[in-house]
C-alpha cells in the first residue's frame, strides 16, 4: 500500500473483481490517514460498479466521483468534469476502470493529465477463474487491448483470481504461477495476491514470501444483496 502512487488506476477483464478491489484499496488508504476519492470511470456497464457504493464510501469519509448518469434510469455513457479537477489536487485517487478496451478507452481520455501530474500506478487485475482469461496468453492479450486503449502503461499486476465464497486458501495459491507468469511478460512486479479476509492467515502460512492482500467483499450478486 505504501508503495502505490497517489493515483492508482484498476483496469482488467469483465468479472475479474476490478470493483471490488477498488473498493478496498479506497477504505484501506483512508484508513491509513489519506484523503481519498474513489472515482467511478466505469461507463461500459451497469452492473457492480463502484457508484453503487456511494453511500458506503461517504459514511468513512471517502469522497466520490460518479459518472453523470450514474444509479439512475439513463444507461448512458458519458464522464463527468470533476476527474479533471481532482487529478490536479493532492488527494489519493483509485479510479476504477471499465473492463477491457471498451472501459480502458474512457481512461485513456485523461492519460495526459495524469501523466503532468506525475502518473499512476496502473494495475491490472487477473482472475485466472474467469472466461478468457485462464492463460497467460489469454490475459496477455486483453492486457495488450488496455494498454492500447489507455494509452498508459501497465505498472503492475494483482492476482485477484477467486471463486467467491467457495474460495479456499488452496485455490488462490494454485494460482500464483498464473499470475507471475502474466507480470513477467510485461517485466512488472505481480503486485499481491488477493485474499478474502477469513483465508488471510491460512495463505500467509502456506507461503510466507508472497504479498497477500487481504480483502472483504462488497461487490455481491443481486440474489446475495
Amino acid at each position: 500500500m505504501d508503495r502505490l502512487k497517489r493515483i492508482v488506476a484498476v483496469v482488467g477483464h469483465y468479472g475479474s473483481g476490478k470493483t471490488n478491489l477498488a473498493v478496498n484499496l479506497a477504505v484501506d488508504l483512508k484508513a491509513a490517514g489519506k484523503q481519498v476519492v474513489l472515482v467511478d470511470l466505469d461507463i461500459v456497464n451497469p452492473y457492480f460498479r463502484s457508484a453503487d457504493f456511494a453511500e458506503q464510501m461517504h459514511a468513512r469519509g471517502i469522497e466520490t466521483i460518479l459518472p453523470v448518469y450514474a444509479r439512475s434510469n439513463l444507461d448512458i455513457p458519458a464522464l463527468t468534469a470533476e476527474l479533471d479537477g481532482a487529478i490536479d489536487t493532492g488527494k489519493t485517487l483509485v479510479i476504477d476502470v471499465g473492463g477491457d478496451d471498451a472501459g480502458a478507452a474512457a481512461l485513456g481520455r485523461y492519460s495526459h493529465a495524469i501523466r503532468e501530474a506525475g502518473g499512476c500506478d496502473l494495475l491490472c487485475v487477473v482472475n485466472q477463474y474467469r472466461y478468457l482469461t485462464r492463460t497467460p496468453e489469454q490475459a496477455d492479450e486483453i492486457l495488450e487491448q488496455i494498454q492500447a486503449a489507455s494509452r498508459m502503461q501497465v505498472t503492475g499486476v494483482v492476482n485477484n483470481s477467486n471463486l467467491a465464497y467457495e474460495t479456499s486458501a488452496e485455490d488462490v495459491l494454485a494460482t500464483i504461477p498464473f499470475a507471475q507468469q502474466v507480470a513477467d511478460r510485461y517485466r512488472v512486479p505481480l503486485v499481491f495476491t488477493t485474499v478474502r479476509r477469513d483465508l488471510f492467515q491460512a495463505a500467509k502460512q502456506a507461503d510466507v514470501h508472497r504479498e497477500f492482500y487481504p480483502v472483504d467483499i462488497y461487490v455481491k450478486k443481486i440474489w446475495e444483496e
